[in-house]
């Protein structure tokens, strides 16, 4: 039995490491490719930049230390610089990543609801400061959590800020559906009676209707990857007694597995970053065009 636990850990540990490349790599190619595009608002494109920077984060260093507490000694001392190290920067990274995620669908919301308003409410000042709130409230999340360890609370802040924030993605992208919905029975309407009017929301619909389901699928696999997490969470704090060791690992590898995600739904969606990442592949390659 112990020999088996050993490699299941170890295929965690291989999976992770795989997972860890395939992020850094997408989610620098993405980055470089979000620098030459000019279709997205620059404020949207620079939380679509901070999501890839966050991805990146947990590419680079939260997968890796999760393999690391893997293969060495299952009964190390929890209290190491290494577990430690992984627990907080995990808790930043994934915490802004959906604090990200989050904003992304507010402003697509907001982009909706504000029509020609929307470029001057929603300007890149304000963007930077609420992407720094985000980066702050994360990083004050983990400093309670590391302050509490031991103890039932911090399980409880990051289930009650997880519930938060996957409520408001919700209600802004079923406010979102509803609204779309009902301009385009107004059109049908105003088409149907021959009236001439002036929509409520003066922008290219089909260009934000591509946007929103780009978003909508980046929050999609966010809430597929991080919802089994959840869930362990939950059990966790109902019945302290049972032991969920295995399927909190496989819970954590999955919620990793959002950020390989999130640069295959940018390429697959946005045809220019598709496009801006095949280029640099190619240059880099030094295939010809």
């Amino acid at each position: 039995m112990e020999f088996s636990v050993d490699i299941a850990e170890a295929t965690i540990a291989a999976v992770n490491i795989l997972f860890s490349i395939t992020s850094s790599l997408g989610n620098i190619l993405i980055l470089i490719a979000l620098r030459k595009v000019t279709s997205l608002h620059p404020p949207t494109k620079l939380l679509f930049q901070c999501l890839a920077i966050t991805d990146l984060g947990v590419g680079l260093t939260s997968q890796p230390l999760f393999a690391t507490v893997l293969l060495i000694d299952y009964n190390i001392n929890w209290s190491s610089v290494t577990v430690i190290l992984y627990n907080y920067l995990s808790i930043i990274f994934c915490g802004v990543s959906m604090l990200i995620s989050t904003a992304l669908s507010v402003d697509r919301l907001l982009a909706l609801l504000l029509g020609l308003r929307y470029r001057h409410v929603v300007t890149m000042k304000r963007v930077r400061i609420a992407v720094a709130c985000c980066w702050l409230t994360a990083l004050v999340t983990a400093l309670v959590i590391f302050l509490a360890r031991g103890k039932i609370f911090p399980r409880i802040v990051i289930i009650s800020i997880m519930l938060f924030l996957m409520s408001i993605s919700l209600f802004s992208y079923t406010k979102i559906v509803l609204k779309l919905r009902q301009h385009q029975t107004s059109v049908q309407e105003n088409v149907h009676q021959g009236v001439a009017k002036a929509g409520r929301v003066p922008i290219n619909l089909e260009q934000y209707k591509r946007t929103v389901v780009s978003i909508a699928l980046v929050q999609i696999a966010l809430v597929a990857c991080y919802v089994p997490f959840l869930i362990i969470l939950i059990l966790r704090q109902l019945d302290s007694i049972a032991n969920y060791v295995f399927s909190g690992l496989l819970s954590t590898t999955l919620l990793y597995l959002n950020s390989s995600l999130n640069h295959f739904l940018y390429c697959w969606r946005i045809k220019e970053v598709r496009q801006e990442v095949l280029g640099t592949i190619k240059r880099f390659c030094s295939c010809p065009s």
